[in-house]
């Protein structure tokens, strides 16, 4: 890949494997008979920064960004508080009681806005992990799962290619999270 080649580009905090397969059994459980499509297990994630199409040459800049915002994070337990339905996607919303999420998520937002990738939104970060997406909200009122407390296991710079049947995200680089 050349460095000028632009690339749909976001940062995430990642879901460690088992709370990605219990959210990933709740989507098939309780949701599965909506006509909307489930966000499949592998793309899971709580999203940090959506930066757009960037040149390639960005990645390492971006991967810094987030080493050094993670840097000494502490444990980031998420506990989820409700479901909820946009235009066009249903997601769960966790609340972020100890605040480390969102500072380490502030911090990665501040870095990439001082190297040029990035302009925060005038809303604040919301931890939420999107589970469906869909052309018209089906309104749905699931029974939330019994998840306990999540606790992103990484941070990441994600790559995002638009397909017919939908994106597909790779991990381009990672960084681990809270004693991970």
């Amino acid at each position: 890949m050349s460095g000028d080649e632009r690339m749909r580009l976001f940062v995430a905090y990642t879901l460690a494997p088992d709370d990605r397969e219990r959210v990933a059994a709740w989507q098939l459980a309780k949701l599965a008979e909506s006509r909307a499509r489930l966000v499949p297990p592998e793309q899971l994630h709580f999203t940090i920064a959506f930066l757009g199409s960037r040149p390639g040459a960005e990645i390492e800049s971006i991967a810094e960004v987030i080493r050094s915002a993670a840097a000494g994070a502490g444990p980031m337990p998420l506990d989820l508080s409700r479901y909820r339905e946009t235009r066009s996607v249903g997601m769960l919303v966790f609340e972020d009681s100890s605040g480390e999420a969102a500072r380490v998520a502030e911090a990665i937002q501040q870095g990439l806005e001082e190297i040029c990738s990035y302009r925060r939104e005038a809303r604040p970060w919301l931890p939420h992990i999107t589970v469906l997406r869909f052309r018209r909200p089906p309104r749905l009122h699931p029974e939330l799962p019994a998840l306990g407390q999540i606790s992103p296991s990484e941070a990441a710079v994600y790559h995002s290619v638009l397909r017919r049947d939908g994106a597909q995200y790779d991990v381009l680089r990672s960084v681990a999270l809270g004693g991970r």
